[in-house]
């Protein structure tokens, strides 16, 4: 049981690492005297598991399997997936940019609904992919991201590109909720994009 134990916490431990941070293309230092960052998150192209489900797809096949098992249950987990982006995903990326920001003692403020922000973070979200969690064993969920920084009023402008891919999303102890771990995701793409915004931008 001991093994199987830290068999478990390694598995995590490894996945945990894997985010991949890249620059594709820009120069951050347009960065440096704003205050007011706008953000906006594309789900439109993203896909789901190793398959590459659609969204649409996924949200049938889930609530499907579900059902079968216990009636009225995928009905009611649609729902929670529906109200996932605005409740947890999207407040997630962004709670983590401001709590990075704020630690560094840097005075800037990302959030949607900013319209008169000289400049725009869009959240393109690629890819999730919503891990499992089966008490003793479980794998984190994964997020991959392109971030693009533009003009506001000219967002076809893209002044930055950053592509994050599997964003691991997970807790301590046990987290049966798909939504929550993905959220971790968010949180982790957040916290990692504020990171080189500061280094790269807000030095």
């Amino acid at each position: 049981m001991k093994k199987l134990l830290l068999l478990s916490v390694l598995f995590v431990a490894t996945a945990m690492s894997a985010q991949d941070v890249d620059v594709v293309k820009g120069d951050f230092s347009f960065l440096k005297d704003q205050k007011e960052i706008n953000v906006e998150f594309d789900y439109s192209k993203v896909t789901i598991l190793k398959d590459k489900k659609t969204e649409a797809q996924y949200v049938e096949d889930r609530a499907k399997e579900l059902n079968d098992k216990n009636k009225g249950v995928g009905d009611t987990w649609k729902k929670k997936w529906a109200s996932a982006k605005e409740l947890i995903w999207n407040p997630k990326f962004l709670e983590l940019m401001n709590t990075i920001f704020s630690k560094e003692k840097k005075d800037v403020t990302f959030n949607e609904g900013l319209t008169s922000a000289k400049y725009t973070v869009i959240v393109e979200v690629v890819w999730i992919y919503p891990g499992w969690d089966a008490a003793v064993m479980k794998q984190p969920a994964k997020v991959t991201t392109n971030l693009k920084v533009v003009e506001t009023k000219n967002k076809s402008n893209v002044l930055v590109e950053v592509t994050s891919e599997n964003a691991p999303g997970d807790q301590w102890g046990n987290n049966f909720s798909n939504e929550s771990r993905v959220g971790e995701g968010f949180a982790k793409t957040g916290k990692s994009f504020a990171k080189l915004l500061i280094k790269k931008g807000y030095k």
